[in-house]
């Protein structure tokens, strides 16, 4: 695979992994959620568990792409989890007050 190739699947996957928690009101995409609905401290938690899980697949195509990998302090962890957030943004806010808009402009046509 091509560096450049490698990038830009690395961020698509990356983009699609930070909005999954917001999309999804399953418990860790399996589990049947809670009659209240998912709280935000399990969507945190399945968030922050993606970030690890692409953080695993950017180390695995580094290293396929260049045969080592190179050592990162903690700024580069810092920065990472950074642009996870802002990645996660378009989903967030469907969630919080997109969705809901939506929901209620709908209710009103139907009227």
């Amino acid at each position: 695979m091509a560096t450049q190739t490698a990038i830009i699947a690395l961020l698509v996957v990356a983009i699609i992994a930070a909005n999954l928690p917001w999309m999804s009101e399953r418990v860790a995409f399996v589990g049947t959620p809670p009659a209240r609905g998912k709280s935000e401290w399990i969507r945190l938690v399945e968030w922050l568990l993606l970030f690890c899980l692409v953080g695993l697949i950017a180390a695995g195509l580094e290293y396929r792409t260049q045969g080592q990998l190179q050592a990162q302090g903690w700024e580069f962890w810092v920065m990472n989890l950074s642009l996870f957030a802002v990645f996660a943004l378009p989903g967030f806010i469907y969630h919080h007050d997109l969705r809901r808009r939506l929901q209620r402009r709908g209710r009103r046509r139907e009227s």
